[in-house]
């Protein structure tokens, strides 16, 4: 099976084209842009399939970073995965930011217990446990700064994603292995997790742990026409 993988969760707009039977990437297009996701990804996308030399008839499934992450950013990846699904009659799966990060993490640290984190802001981290064999046995879950202390109880774990300095700032470093990270893991990360089976929810839906920061502004409102 001949699988799509989307990640716009970060300022990353990313594609690739992957082989589930032979287990390799065949092509891929990847650009920080920070924002403007909605404006780049179709492209993005058609640079990927040109790489690997497929099109759109040789999918047979679609992956997409579901978050948490960019509210914004995830939006578009879903609603596009599920387009191109919808169109092509073809299953789409969703996989957790988080599940990627650990994943990319196991390969340096494989045996390890792994608390993947993404710096959520306004002094809350994004967390997702993995057990030593990759099961996730905490998470996704958004937790207060003052709280991931509590992340290290147990078994010493390796702490990945931009979260991991948070975590670190906070604890005791001789309760952990730091690996650091960004906000995302390779996007080839996304395609072996959902070809392996390890999606979060099929078809894709947003995973939103707390509200958008974005506010309407009630100074700028409009008054209501008076009936």
């Amino acid at each position: 099976m001949i699988l799509l993988a989307i990640d716009t969760a970060s300022t990353l707009c990313a594609a690739c084209v992957y082989d589930a039977a032979a287990k390799r990437e065949l092509g891929r297009s990847v650009e920080d842009i920070g924002k403007g996701h909605a404006e780049r990804l179709m492209d993005v996308i058609a640079a990927a399939l040109s790489a690997s030399g497929k099109t759109y008839s040789d999918l047979g499934a679609i992956a997409v970073s579901i978050g948490p992450g960019s509210f914004t950013g995830i939006r578009v990846g879903v609603a596009a995965a599920r387009g191109l699904a919808l169109a092509l009659k073809v299953p789409a799966h969703g996989v957790t930011t988080l599940s990627a990060i650990a994943e990319e993490a196991r390969n340096t640290w494989p045996g390890r217990r792994i608390v993947a984190s993404i710096d959520a802001k306004r002094d809350e981290i994004y967390v997702e446990e993995h057990a030593p064999g990759g099961a996730i046995v905490r998470g996704p879950v958004i937790v207060a700064v003052n709280d991931a202390p509590a992340l290290l109880d147990g078994e010493r774990p390796v702490l990945v994603g931009s979260g991991a300095s948070v975590i670190a700032a906070a604890a005791d470093p001789a309760r952990f292995d730091l690996a650091g990270g960004t906000a995302t893991a390779d996007i080839a990360v996304y395609a072996r997790l959902a070809a392996a089976g390890h999606t979060f929810n099929s078809p894709p839906k947003p995973l939103y742990l707390r509200g958008p920061d974005a506010r309407p502004q009630d100074g700028f409102a409009l008054p209501r026409k008076a009936s």
